[in-house]
């Protein structure tokens, strides 16, 4: 599978840029080929749009073809999608990404997905991401770029509201 962004290198990062709070980094219209039996995005399609926006963010982190051919990449540990509207075949889709948090070896982000044309939020999905030696297969400490780079876009997006989503368990609650 080919995401939007393959084969594209990252901008080259300039410390002195302001950073926008949260990060417009992709936009894509509803593809038909995303569209189940109920005439809505497949759920399996919210991951694949919520993907294709944090490939757009590692690039703008400078993790392109060039990082992870030097076997390191981030990859997805936990996801948590919150649909809040329904979403149809041709719909234009604006994406948000904001960095709620980092360490040495993980990034945890929120994701909104906003109608391009109304603004409506659509739907959410907060992610851990975990730095990886893709040869070794193990989690491993970012270097230390990558890490002011994190740090960075974290400040900016520390000024915005935490979502009331993050962090909340699922399950069903019971009467006692």
């Amino acid at each position: 599978m080919v995401t939007p962004y393959e084969g594209s290198g990252h901008r080259p990062w300039n410390p002195d840029a302001e950073i926008p709070a949260p990060l417009r980094l992709h936009r894509t219209p509803v593809s038909p080929r995303w569209v189940d039996y109920n005439g809505h995005l497949s759920e399996s399609c919210y991951l694949l749009v919520f993907g294709d926006n944090a490939d757009a963010f590692f690039r703008y982190v400078g993790i392109d073809e060039r990082y992870r051919a030097a076997g390191r990449s981030l990859y997805t540990v936990q996801t948590h999608l919150h649909n809040r509207r329904e979403v149809t075949e041709g719909e234009p889709l604006a994406l948000t990404l904001r960095v709620l948090d980092h360490d040495a070896k993980r990034v945890h982000v929120f994701h909104e997905m906003h109608h391009e044309g109304t603004g409506v939020l659509l739907a959410t999905a907060e992610q851990m991401l975990v730095h990886v030696d893709t040869h070794r297969g193990r989690a491993c400490e970012m270097p230390e770029d990558l890490r002011e780079r994190l740090a960075a876009v974290h400040r900016a997006h520390a000024v915005l509201p935490v979502p009331d989503v993050v962090g909340r368990p699922m399950g069903i609650k019971r009467e006692e």
